[in-house]
């Protein structure tokens, strides 16, 4: 069974971040059919207590397609699930190409909504950043091609299932990257003098306490349990960086960019740890 026509008025085009809700870049579960509890595969690690396949319900899903562990996942060994974040897409799939009928009352459609989901997760995190790139006064000279690409990736998630399911996303990724370059680039200009590269290195269980990094790059870093106490992280572009069981304790992350929330969920830190604008401190983090 293919996915339903969706009414007219669900399809949006927007072509301003203006236009673009946060809460619709943020994972909604009450909105979502549990798709990431279903369509994505775990195995059993420090992060999942358990081994799952793809297409499979966690044993821990309720029939109202919430989580029945969810306020004791770390406590459950399942820790995996608190630094995963769909950007929205589980929402966006789930009311919209799929019209608000779940893979339970159409079970011949469920393949397909597994198909589509992570595209559409890799869709809606391009947005997240091209949105955030976008609100930034630094990037004004780029908020003419800021919108265009806005507009452009959005119409793809308004896209019918069938399309979605054999989108590409790699091409898309390239197109966009050029333009988040340049956003940052303007940014992390008003940091002064000459920045460091770390862009891609391999800093795990580095010890940078105390560390200068203000405007640096830091894309796709390694920094798993790296000692950053203390450093100062602000203006510093954090897109894809691995922060898992970073110490950020103390840190400056102010103005931070592309910094999400299930990069912050997977590191430490404290309440001294100072967040970019729109972050939430992550429960577990020390008082």
């Amino acid at each position: 069974m293919s996915a339903p026509d969706v009414r007219p008025h669900q399809r949006r085009n927007r072509s301003t971040v203006s236009e673009t809700r946060p809460d619709e870049l943020r994972g909604d579960c009450a909105n979502c059919f549990g798709l990431c509890c279903v369509a994505l595969p775990f195995a059993k690690s420090n992060d999942f207590a358990v081994t799952k396949s793809p297409g499979d319900p966690c044993r821990n899903l309720q029939d109202d397609f919430r989580c029945g562990i969810h306020t004791r996942l770390r406590d459950s060994g399942m820790r995996g699930c608190t630094v995963y974040d769909c950007f929205g897409a589980g929402q966006k799939v789930s009311q919209v190409t799929f019209g608000g009928i779940s893979w339970r009352e159409a079970p011949d459609s469920a393949r397909q909504m597994y198909e589509v989901f992570p595209v559409m997760r890799q869709l809606h995190e391009l947005l997240r950043y091209l949105a955030e790139a976008r609100a930034l006064a630094a990037t004004r000279s780029l908020h003419r091609d800021l919108d265009r690409a806005l507009a452009r990736v959005t119409e793809l998630t308004d896209g019918p299932a069938a399309a979605l399911e054999k989108l590409d996303v790699g091409p898309v990724r390239a197109e966009i990257n050029p333009l988040l370059l340049k956003s940052s680039a303007l940014v992390r200009a008003a940091a002064g003098g000459k920045p460091k590269n770390k862009r891609g290195a391999d800093l795990m269980g580095a010890r940078l306490r105390g560390a200068k990094l203000r405007g640096a790059d830091l894309r796709g870093a390694l920094l798993i349990a790296a000692d950053l106490t203390g450093a100062d992280l602000s203006l510093a572009d954090l897109i894809g960086a691995d922060l898992r069981d970073a110490d950020l304790s103390g840190a400056d992350l102010t103005g931070a960019l592309f910094l999400t929330q299930p990069q912050l969920n997977s590191a430490r830190g404290d309440a001294a740890t100072r967040l970019p604008e729109g972050l939430e401190r992550p429960a577990h983090w020390t008082s």
